[in-house]
């Protein structure tokens, strides 16, 4: 792991976001991750490998509560941590930069280019989870965890992939249905490359499929990995994850 440290203090209480940046020419490359991982994992270590050895500049971070940032997971928020990346962007991103999202950074990547930043070049959405919490999360919950989320109550989740269980407050599901997308048209006025797998039992392909509808006016290449899964990490996934960073910051 390399990079210069960075430390952003949040202004509503004060936590502080870490990250790191390999500094390097334009556009610079900010790799959001995803649900519950961080910024030392595959696909974000092989981005940052790629921007040294192409000379660009490469931004990532923690949303609180992950990894090396401040904060209790628990009190995590899409809207908090979309805030979070904000932050991240207007202090690092500079004038000229790439969006590159992981599962639920694909709908922060989303998210923050529906405003229609200035200096925005593209996206890369990785096994993109926009509207997650409700379209695909909440319905998979047993019925007795519904009803418990439904009643305001916070909930234990059965960790994936190896990983622990966690816990999430009902708000989490209220917070992430007030920053859906999918519902409406999306003009976000970038090219934008998804790369979804087809074997992906937590995003499925249809998924990818409706944010290319939803997309109706933007330029959109969606590549299949017809054996691939959410976690997309292979080397030759990670291979098409880089060749789509090269084609759109110029390499």
């Amino acid at each position: 792991m390399t990079g210069r440290a960075i430390s952003i203090t949040m202004p509503d209480d004060g936590r502080i976001i870490r990250g790191l940046v390999d500094d390097g020419a334009g556009p610079a490359v900010v790799w959001l991750g995803g649900f519950r991982s961080d910024m030392t994992g595959a696909k974000a270590e092989a981005v940052a490998a790629w921007g040294r050895a192409h000379g660009r500049k490469v931004v990532r971070f923690d949303y609180s509560g992950h990894g090396a940032s401040d904060g209790a997971f628990e009190d995590g928020r899409i809207g908090r941590w979309l805030d979070e990346a904000r932050a991240v962007v207007a202090a690092e991103a500079g004038e000229d930069f790439l969006l590159v999202g992981s599962s639920m950074g694909g709908w922060m990547a989303l998210l923050l280019a529906s405003g229609q930043p200035a200096g925005l070049r593209g996206l890369i959405l990785v096994a993109p989870a926009p509207d997650f919490t409700e379209k695909l999360f909440y319905p998979t919950l047993p019925a007795d965890v519904r009803a418990r989320v439904d009643a305001g109550e916070t909930v234990d989740i059965p960790g994936e992939y190896g990983s622990p269980d966690y816990r999430l407050a009902a708000d989490f599901f209220r917070d992430g249905a007030r920053h859906n997308l999918l519902d409406a048209p999306l003009r976000l006025g970038v090219p934008v490359i998804i790369l979804q797998g087809m074997a992906d039992t937590s995003v499925p392909h249809t998924h990818a499929r409706r944010i290319v509808d939803r997309l109706v006016d933007d330029d959109v290449v969606l590549t299949l990995i017809k054996d691939g899964d959410h976690r997309l990490s292979r080397p030759a996934d990670i291979d098409l994850l880089l060749d789509a960073v090269g084609r759109l910051s110029g390499d």
